[in-house]
């Protein structure tokens, strides 16, 4: 008894002289989806606000895409349980273990839960050549051209492809939905005009709304937003579809285990991050609202996020898709 108890004091010594030490080491953020998409900005941006609260160290985005963002999240999972490896993921946490078969792992017991980072808006938007110039037309084009529509998304399981779901449904109408390797191949064929319409996370399309490359037919939010693309853009409940509001919002993990010191140290700079006034006009220029308050707090996050699996669990199973 006496060695078996030598032995757990030893681990404890470890484990918190590990702690005090963190960060020893380069620290990953690993981004489920493509380079150039959404999330993988907004990883860039929180990359940069971590390391002055975090001691100066390097922090790198690792971007591990495929299967509904289950990839990377399992990569995560399964990293030694040190905090330099750590996954930024969005919605797509809520929708996994509904929408992936055979997911390898457990969306709310094996990860530890650092806090929330952002709400991002989604923008409903077409190619530049499309000859409506507002919603209403826009729905009566979609109309005359039954079953000829084409809806690009970033991935089964991407938030574009959550939101052309929801789209789809309210407006009752029957298009063909095209998956792409992630959402900047996606934006590329949508400015070239081989797809029709897409609706992505503002962070992606609000530079391409103001430059005139495609066309915003409104926000999922429930008020307009503000900034300076965007401000034009009716929201789609004003616009025709009542009540609908759309929300992808972000949040940052560690693998289960992590020692709690070092969970308390993560939490710690991440508040500090969000509040980099670089870090905050950047996402709000993007469209991003910069998360504040009880979401921060990991119990709360994890509380969140149950409450959106429960969520989005029977739209998915209505809508009938999987990510293998």
């Amino acid at each position: 008894m006496k060695k078996l108890a030598l032995i757990s004091v030893g681990l404890l010594a470890v484990v918190h002289a590990h702690a005090q030490t963190f960060p020893s080491k380069t620290i990953t953020i690993v981004v489920p989806f493509a380079a150039g998409g959404p999330t993988d900005r907004s990883a860039r941006d929180l990359a940069e606000a971590l390391r002055k609260p975090l001691g100066g160290v390097t922090v790198v985005v690792d971007n591990v895409a495929g299967a509904g963002g289950s990839i990377g999240a399992n990569k995560v999972a399964k990293a030694a349980p040190d905090g330099h490896t750590l996954l930024l993921h969005h919605i797509g946490m809520a929708t996994m273990p509904t929408l992936v078969r055979n997911i390898p792992f457990k969306v709310e017991s094996d990860f530890e839960y650092l806090g929330m980072v952002s709400d991002v808006p989604m923008t409903l938007i077409g190619r530049p050549t499309l000859p409506a110039k507002n919603f209403k037309d826009l729905t009566a084009w979609i109309g005359q051209n039954k079953g000829k529509v084409n809806l690009g998304n970033a991935g089964v399981g991407s938030a574009s492809h959550l939101c052309g779901l929801l789209i789809q449904n309210a407006l009752q109408a029957d298009m063909t939905t095209v998956p792409y390797k992630g959402t900047a191949p996606a934006m590329t064929d949508l400015i070239g005009g081989q797809i029709d319409l897409m609706c992505d996370q503002t962070t992606n399309t609000s530079s391409h709304i103001e430059a005139g490359k495609v066309i915003g037919y409104g926000v999922t939010t429930a008020k307009p937003l503000t900034t300076a693309a965007l401000k034009d853009l009716p929201t789609l409940s004003d616009a025709g579809l009542k009540g609908f509001e759309v929300v992808v919002w972000q949040g940052l993990y560690a693998p289960k285990g992590t020692p709690t010191e070092v969970v308390v140290k993560l939490n710690s700079a991440l508040k500090a991050a969000l509040k980099d006034a670089d870090f905050i006009k950047k996402q709000e220029g993007l469209g991003a609202i910069v998360v504040t308050g009880k979401r921060l707090d990991v119990d709360e996050h994890k509380k969140f996020v149950a409450a959106e699996i429960a969520r989005w669990s029977p739209v998915i199973k209505a809508a009938g898709v999987y990510a293998d």
